[in-house]
């Protein structure tokens, strides 16, 4: 047909019409992952100001039994506020009325056997190298499995112990590094203290989990936080009365340095990362990297204490550690989040812990 007459030819509904491209379902997606990631990288340094405030408290002669009481006696009046807006104490007091027992028991492994050997081992060196060496609380969670399930969570997949090993390895590494190429005495005793409360959170914790499964309670992150504080407060009422028979009243700073704690892991840091993670609890790669936002705590203490405590830098060997540290936490983050990690149930039991 001539130009002309093709000019002219008017429009039939057989015409094809141009289409709108359709919207991207993928943006919206992506920049969720990206704010969950950026609030995880929040999380990770609120969580950090707990190496770093327990430094300072030990280098200016704090007790540490004074450091660890403090830290759970003022966070309980700060967890109050937000039960309001987290479905209530109600809830949370049924339960302990109803188990007591199984609540001080899970209260003393995942908080008292936790903050007491992390607070001793404080003095034992820079901000880093505690921060460093309990990052192995990442895979210590599922190593407790075979000892905890009766299912299909008990398996242990070889990745993770592959990893563990990896995790491990880089804090033998960091704390050697910080020996001058070897780890004397004291330096196995703060280790073995880290190391125990890196595996008494995760245990604790699970044990509650199992507890509430068990008995059909459904209580969510903030309330079970809540709980297991309050449980706890007979135990850090009896370390604050031999903190006393130790050192006598606490001093001022060291109240204020607790209450720091208290405030930036045992509520803001908190949040943070149920937030992050709540926002991505469908997207098992980008929960993956929320988790191996954690990595980022050993970066940020070297950071703040070598500019804000003075602190000496990690060395080659140090360094070398740190990063298989890092390394080893974006790996297992990477195996949470494959589709073949199984069942919902044998996910969650590859999840890291974090709370209060």
């Amino acid at each position: 047909m001539p130009w002309s007459m093709r000019s002219v030819v008017p429009a039939t509904s057989s015409t094809p019409r141009a289409r709108p491209e359709p919207v991207s379902q993928d943006a919206p997606a992506t920049g969720l992952a990206l704010a969950a990631v950026g609030i995880g990288l929040g999380s990770a340094l609120f969580f950090t100001m707990t190496y770093v405030l327990n430094r300072v408290s030990a280098s200016a002669g704090g007790d540490w039994t004074w450091t660890a009481s403090l830290r759970y006696l003022i966070t309980l009046p700060l967890l109050l506020p937000l039960l309001h807006w987290q479905g209530g104490g109600a809830p949370v007091w049924r339960a302990i009325r109803r188990h007591p027992w199984t609540w001080l028991r899970c209260s003393a492994i995942g908080f008292g056997a936790f903050y007491l050997l992390l607070s001793f081992a404080a003095s034992s060196g820079p901000s880093w190298l505690v921060a460093g060496s309990f990052q192995f609380t990442v895979v210590a969670g599922i190593l407790c499995a075979p000892f905890l399930y009766r299912d299909a969570r008990r398996r242990i997949p070889p990745a993770a112990l592959m990893v563990a090993a990896l995790i491990l390895a880089g804090v033998l590494l960091l704390q050697a590094g910080h020996g001058g190429g070897a780890i004397d005495r004291a330096g196995w005793i703060a280790l073995a203290c880290v190391l125990g409360a890196a595996v008494a959170y995760p245990l604790g914790n699970r044990l509650l989990l199992l507890h509430l499964e068990r008995s059909g309670e459904d209580l969510n992150a903030t309330q079970r936080v809540f709980g297991m504080t309050l449980a706890s407060q007979p135990l850090w009422w009896a370390v604050a009365a031999w903190a006393w028979t130790r050192s006598g009243a606490p001093p001022v700073e060291q109240v204020w340095l607790a209450g720091g704690v208290a405030l930036s892991a045992g509520v803001i840091a908190t949040i943070l990362f149920f937030q992050a993670t709540g926002m991505v609890r469908n997207n098992p790669t980008a929960l993956g990297a929320v988790e191996a936002m954690q990595g980022s705590e050993l970066l940020f203490a070297i950071l703040i204490g070598t500019l804000f405590l003075h602190e000496p830098l990690p060395g080659i060997v140090g360094l070398l550690g740190g990063l298989l540290i890092v390394g080893g936490i974006v790996a297992f983050a990477w195996l949470v989040a494959r589709p073949a990690a199984g069942s919902p149930a044998r996910a969650r039991a590859l999840r890291t812990d974090k709370g209060a």
